[in-house]
């Protein structure tokens, strides 16, 4: 995730194929040291969780569209206006964009998804929270068939993207999650990142994932890391 924001390039430093995969990042740059180093890695497979018995429901509020829509090389990213948030343990994050990997980076009892979005988010000071939901194949999604019309097809290139409350409907309206500390999952794999993951899927038509396939070329999705002696609650 947030390969646009972190990271210079369009693919000659990193990406998912050839002599730069993701078993190769952490050697690629001093910079990147910490996705071979770290021990709080992402993306995961969520076997097991602590249930919290003071559940809270993802404290989210999305009013605000999207500016434009970027093919950046590594993934398919909408950046939005700025307003919409996240308030968690009492500090404020600001969604800045939201991109797609295929399949799903995250798996969810050993399940991989043909489609994740991560929703990215930064606060003042600059910490990373990240709420990523799974798309299941079903029937086609309408409002990620407003984004693929005006998908770029080609690395580098983006086209104005003006929606309506477009990061709030890609929001399942059942809201548990799981909730974990993780890194990006693109170099310079930061830790010290908030996640939290959807249980609930949307869909998506098969159809429409063969469009990203498409665009992409092959999947963007870094392999699972180990879970180490992380907890995951589930809220």
């Amino acid at each position: 995730m947030g390969s646009a924001s972190y990271a210079s390039g369009h693919g000659a430093e990193w990406g998912y194929t050839g002599h730069n995969t993701p078993e190769t990042w952490g050697h690629l740059s001093e910079k990147y040291h910490m996705c071979s180093e770290g021990l709080n890695q992402s993306p995961i497979n969520i076997t097991h969780s602590i249930s919290d018995p003071n559940h809270a429901p993802l404290n989210l509020d999305y009013k605000k569209g999207s500016k434009e829509v970027v093919n950046n090389g590594h993934t398919i990213q909408v950046n939005v206006e700025a307003g919409d948030k996240l308030v968690v343990d009492g500090d404020t994050f600001e969604l800045k964009q939201f991109h797609f990997h295929s399949p799903s980076e995250n798996r969810i009892n050993g399940k991989a998804f043909p489609l994740e979005a991560h929703f990215v988010h930064l606060d003042k000071d600059g910490n990373i929270a990240v709420v990523a939901v799974m798309f299941e194949e079903g029937a086609e999604n309408k409002d990620l068939a407003k984004i693929w019309a005006k998908m770029p097809q080609k690395a580098g290139e983006k086209n104005d993207l003006k929606i309506a409350d477009i990061a709030a409907n890609l929001i399942p309206e059942k809201q548990h999650y799981y909730r974990f500390n993780g890194s990006l999952t693109t170099p310079p794999c930061t830790e010290g990142v908030r996640w939290f993951v959807l249980e609930k899927p949307l869909t998506i038509s098969k159809k429409q994932v063969e469009a990203f396939e498409h665009v992409m070329h092959h999947p963007n999705n870094r392999p699972v890391q180990p879970l180490d002696a992380r907890v995951v609650v589930e809220e």
